[in-house]
């Protein structure tokens, strides 16, 4: 399984439109091959910061949603609607029951 977990720290003039356009990624991200969990929240300690957590079968189910064009536009959309540039880092897991 690969994990992806991610912030974005929006302006306050743009984080509603930030907020809008992470939920529409994320809604449509969760009906992809491979998606196993994909969540965006508001950051309880930083208001205008967005926090992702993903979960997907593989490698190459991530390869594939990074390919889509409307990853590629939601990258560039966050990028004109951030303070700073986002942050991302990606995991390979294997879970285990407890």
């Amino acid at each position: 399984m690969i994990i992806v977990v991610g912030s974005v720290d929006g302006r306050s003039e743009s984080f509603e439109h930030l907020m809008k356009v992470s939920l529409e990624h994320v809604h449509r991200s969760r009906g992809e091959e491979g998606c196993i969990e994909h969540v965006v929240q508001v950051d309880c300690e930083a208001p205008l910061r967005l926090r992702f957590f993903e979960r997907w079968r593989d490698a190459v189910a991530l390869e594939a949603h990074f390919a889509r064009p409307e990853s590629r536009a939601f990258v560039q959309d966050v990028a004109k609607l951030c303070a700073k540039p986002p942050v991302m880092t990606i995991y390979e897991a294997e879970e285990k029951a407890f």
